[in-house]
């Protein structure tokens, strides 16, 4: 093993190094949250893809094609489709807004009234996404090293917290292009054709398994309802995800870029299912699904090339913790802290908006590292963190980009009561159960149509505002030290 962790170090050293040369590009407020805003199709299609296929992604789709067989892709495909989607329909509109958030859009769209509540639940949603992929070191660093969990977790958190706390979204942006190359020739290039050969080949796989292993649909349509609703539509409107939209140069790199990423996504999801069938024939007795990947790779693959693997899912956790993590410290001082500031002490005050931005990072990572030592189940807060995000979410955001009629009392109370819906059915059904974020998206959706139609349309001084930034016409209200980012040229 001693290749394989040399392999390991030097990848880690790497991306240490990435966020220490990120610092100096990350000179300003929007350089350090959005990377400028200057990011061309290369650089936006690799870090779009890195931030949407993390450890659930890796090790988790290996462990649903171990269960299910080719049926499995389908919780990485809903993730693809969600990414096109986006990509196609929306993320021009969201990049000419040039926000840091999704509940300043709120704020636009709605006048200013909706965003706190917004910022609240988004908090949540992008606090567990960092706490699920943390938990995720403890697997792979026990495969490569037999470390004590809570010392992996450390270990692997204070590594990501290290470099987007130095650089921001510029490196995370520059590790991310790692992790994306890394995972592509790790699992895709390397990793699947090895595995379906060791397994004998396509015709041996099926003459081994149950032909239900090779059904599209075989892992049922009453999951794959669920996939899309949790994950296409969570793909739309989470804050990970949008503020990388935001990193966009231009509307078509934010089009085409994303398009690339989400058609990448979904080949990503057939090698997973593929790779997790031919572990179901090599090792038929798993004790659990989620070990198919680290024994294939472990026991499978030669030295050296073990070694990348493993780092490749090291990267696919890497790249979701670090964008999730600076999600939730954007909204934890843009939409929470800058408030409760502005209650406080409403007098215009000087301060370095990269220092407070850079500071809430690595607070939010330290509570990241600390409730990922403190919980064991990564499935269930994953699947509280999406609920949430969906059920209170996804009908004001959706809502205020295709309904004019729309009002900030029916956005607010679409959050309130779908927010409130989902945790009171999941204590009433169960975290993993299907209903919670059913019912609560259907109640989000009533309030939302029921309170705007009862209330007094949005200001048309507002609308006209809004109309104006999704167009692109208005100046967006960036700090005055970005000036500095003009300066240096775009990433391509």
């Amino acid at each position: 093993m001693a290749v394989d962790y040399l392999v390991i170090v030097v990848y880690l050293a790497g991306m240490l190094a990435m966020g220490w040369w990120g610092m100096r590009r990350a000179r300003s407020k929007s350089e350090f949250l959005v990377a400028g805003r200057r990011l061309g199709p290369a650089m936006y299609s690799g870090t779009m893809a890195a931030i949407v296929l993390g450890g659930a992604s890796t090790i988790g789709g290996v462990g649903l094609g171990y269960q299910y067989g080719l049926s499995g892709a389908w919780m990485v495909f809903t993730i693809g489709l969600g990414l096109l989607a986006l990509s196609v329909f929306f993320s021009a509109r969201i990049a000419r807004l040039k926000v840091y958030t999704v509940s300043e859009m709120l704020d636009l769209r709605y006048g200013g009234r909706a965003g706190v509540i917004s910022g609240l639940v988004m908090w949540a949603y992008t606090l567990m996404l960092a706490v699920t992929s943390t938990i995720a070191y403890a697997t792979i660093f026990d495969v490569l090293f037999d470390m004590n969990r809570t010392l992996a977790i450390v270990l692997g958190g204070s590594i990501v917290v290290a470099y987007s706390t130095l650089g921001g979204m510029w490196s995370i942006t520059l590790t991310d292009m790692v992790q994306f190359v890394v995972k592509t020739i790790g699992v895709l290039l390397l990793l699947l054709p090895i595995a379906v050969v060791k397994a004998g080949g396509f015709a041996e796989m099926k003459a081994q398994l149950p032909t239900e292993y090779f059904d599209p649909l075989g892992i049922g349509g009453e999951t794959i309802f669920t996939y899309v609703l949790i994950y296409t539509f969570g793909m739309l409107i989470g804050q990970d995800i949008w503020q990388r939209v935001f990193t966009a140069r231009s509307d078509r790199t934010a089009r085409w870029g994303g398009t690339v990423a989400g058609t990448y996504c979904l080949a990503y999801a057939v090698a997973g299912a593929v790779i997790g069938t031919a572990a179901k024939v090599l090792y038929p007795k798993l004790a659990s699904p989620d070990d198919a990947f680290a024994t294939i790779v472990k026991d499978e693959l030669p030295v050296g090339v073990r070694g990348l693997v493993l780092a490749a899912a090291l990267a696919a956790v890497m790249s979701t913790s670090s964008g999730a993590l600076i999600a939730c410290a954007t909204v934890a001082n843009n939409d929470i802290w800058a408030r409760l500031r502005g209650i406080v002490r409403p007098e215009r005050e000087q301060h370095d908006e990269v220092k407070g931005n850079r500071v809430f990072i690595l607070l939010m990572g330290l509570a990241v590292i600390g409730t990922a030592i403190a919980l064991n189940d990564v499935v269930q807060a994953l699947t509280v963190a999406y609920n949430l995000l969906v059920g209170g979410l996804l009908v004001p955001i959706l809502g205020g980009l295709l309904w004019k009629r729309g009002t900030a009392q029916g956005a607010l109370a679409s959050v309130a009561v779908g927010g409130l819906a989902v945790i009171g059915l999941m204590a009433t059904y169960g975290i993993l159960a299907n209903e919670p974020v059913y019912y609560g998206l259907l109640a989000s959706l009533a309030a939302y149509v029921v309170v705007s139609f009862a209330t007094r349309p949005t200001d048309a001084a507002v609308l006209a505002a809004w109309r104006e930034r999704l167009a692109g016409r208005a100046p967006a209200h960036d700090n005055a030290s970005e000036t500095v980012s003009e300066q240096v040229p775009a990433a391509q």
